[in-house]
């Protein structure tokens, strides 16, 4: 039975990368029939990859049968996998992301979990010499992967392994890094196709506060503007976003990589109080900028309150 490998729903750039990078070395190196899966339609700058690289896109699945054989990766909770995560038969996990818990296995597996920036860092050192058989797409994938989850070295979650993978792999595909990464940003930047509910949905993870329930959404762009034109209707969307999704807000981060900070959206005193108790910001309008702030993983998430 072909085992199916995916990330966590909204996929970024290395919830699509990953799969295709792991499916490969499943069905390449260690001769388990694989293919990548994801879990929703991916955004702009993983399409970039996949069109840049001549990648086929995953086939997109809502759900996986029972027993079926698959291995997680750039996840490993259970509120951004299907609903019948449990009933499948997991054989790995791979992620970078904090132990959350919840998952249920049939028996003993491989589970690795490092603190490094991007899931493709930890699978480049997991492969160790069997890249040298990776083809040079697979390799543009995991180098896109880094970049995108590093944000070209920005992110507080880089780490030196990242940037010394992220550069050894770039010399090998003969890539610029600072130029390769602007394709990308500016890939990733042109959301000018979807409406405001995909917007505020494209990467977001659920959080719980206490009893507060959010949807915190970021937004990486180089061209702020494109999004902060889109304010009041963004802001008027949220509503109707928290009540399909049952959570009691969305949050939305604009984060200006070239200018390392972030512009999170104040509709309500609900998001003004927290911006000023999480960020110690001072709030006066229905926007505040917070300096600094890139990662939500490390910035955002572990600082909110309410």
């Amino acid at each position: 039975m072909t085992t199916l490998v995916f990330g966590h729903k909204s996929p970024d750039t290395d919830s699509t990368g990953s799969p295709i990078i792991w499916a490969w070395y499943l069905n390449d190196v260690q001769g388990i029939p694989a293919a990548p899966a994801l879990l929703g339609e991916p955004n702009t700058e993983a399409l970039f990859m996949l069109d840049r690289w001549k990648l086929d896109k995953p086939q997109i699945i809502e759900g996986v049968a029972a027993d079926a054989p698959v291995v997680i990766v750039d996840t490993n909770n259970p509120a951004e996998l299907p609903a019948d995560i449990n009933a499948a038969d997991i054989r790995g996990i791979i992620d970078h992301h904090k132990l959350v818990g919840g998952l249920e296995t049939k028996g003993p597996i491989d589970i690795r979990i490092e603190p490094l920036a991007c899931t493709a860092t930890i699978m480049y050192k997991m492969i160790g010499k069997d890249m040298a058989q990776m083809p040079t797409a697979i390799k543009g994938a995991m180098l896109t992967c880094i970049l995108s989850d590093t944000l070209e070295f920005r992110s507080p979650t880089t780490t030196q392994e990242d940037k010394a993978i992220a550069h050894a792999l770039a010399e090998d595909l003969g890539i610029v890094i600072a130029d390769y990464a602007a394709e990308m940003f500016a890939a990733k930047s042109d959301v000018s196709a979807f409406s405001d509910a995909e917007l505020l949905r494209m990467d977001s993870k659920e959080y719980g506060v206490g009893d507060t329930k959010f949807r915190v959404s970021v937004l990486e762009t180089t061209a702020p503007a494109t999004v902060l034109d889109r304010k009041a209707s963004l802001m008027n969307t949220m509503t109707a976003v928290a009540a399909e999704d049952g959570v009691d807000q969305v949050l939305l981060f604009v984060v200006d990589i070239l200018n390392e900070e972030a512009t999170l959206l104040v509709p309500n005193d609900l998001v003004k109080t927290l911006a000023e108790k999480s960020f110690g910001a001072t709030v006066s309008g229905d926007a505040v900028v917070l300096p600094g702030i890139m990662s939500r993983k490390k910035q955002i998430i572990p600082n909110l309150k309410v």
